[in-house]
């Protein structure tokens, strides 16, 4: 399988800088800031940007979350590339997080991790990313970022969305303020404010 550019294990992860254009991809790619991830932290960063694009699992296996120890048996499989590290610090970059996403999200569509390996192995690094951020579009289309945090095995999922160089909302994803047509309201009522201080000043 073709490594995207960066994507590596161990590699310096795509430059998120706030010049690049708002496709999907240039969304996408945003999220390699996170990196690198634990197995449990890559889960649970998949997870919460699958489950913001909208996804409705179609079996008991698509609508179960990653764990750690799925993170290993997809390494095993060799669904996953193997990660930088081994046991307790192995640890997963951009490109990981990239097969991961597509796994779950060709998992939610109804595709045996058979059929998904099959995929996966004959796709480059270039359109492995491509397909995810198109399939992913809703969710990163209103800009919104997701930041897993853990307390304990508790993890709190927050959505974070820019609205200004160097400003940020941040909203908890169990509050109905989370929606994307909440966070884009959000976003432009804070934008406005700002355009009004502005003339003021």
């Amino acid at each position: 399988m073709q490594p995207c550019p960066s994507a590596g294990p161990g590699a310096t992860p795509p430059d998120p800088s706030p010049d690049m254009s708002d496709s999907p991809v240039a969304l996408l790619r945003a999220h390699a800031r996170h990196a690198p991830w634990n197995a449990r932290g890559l889960a649970a960063h998949a997870t919460a940007l699958v489950d913001a694009a909208g996804f409705r699992p179609t079996n008991t296996s698509a609508r179960a979350a990653p764990s750690a120890r799925a993170i290993r048996f997809y390494v095993a499989q060799k669904l996953l590339d193997r990660p930088d590290g081994a046991g307790t610090t192995a640890t997963y970059g951009y490109r990981h997080l990239l097969q991961l996403l597509a796994i779950k999200i060709r998992q939610r569509e109804g595709q045996t991790l058979e059929i998904i390996k099959k995929e996966l192995a004959g796709v480059g690094g270039d359109m492995l990313e491509r397909r995810v951020a198109t399939a992913l579009a809703p969710a990163l289309a209103v800009g919104a970022d997701v930041a897993v945090k853990h307390d304990g095995d508790l993890p709190g999922e927050w959505r974070r969305i820019a609205v200004a160089d160097g400003i940020e909302l941040h909203v908890r994803r169990d509050l109905g303020a989370s929606r994307d047509d909440a966070l884009v309201a959000m976003r432009e009522a804070v934008r406005a404010a700002l355009g009004r201080a502005e003339l003021r000043s």
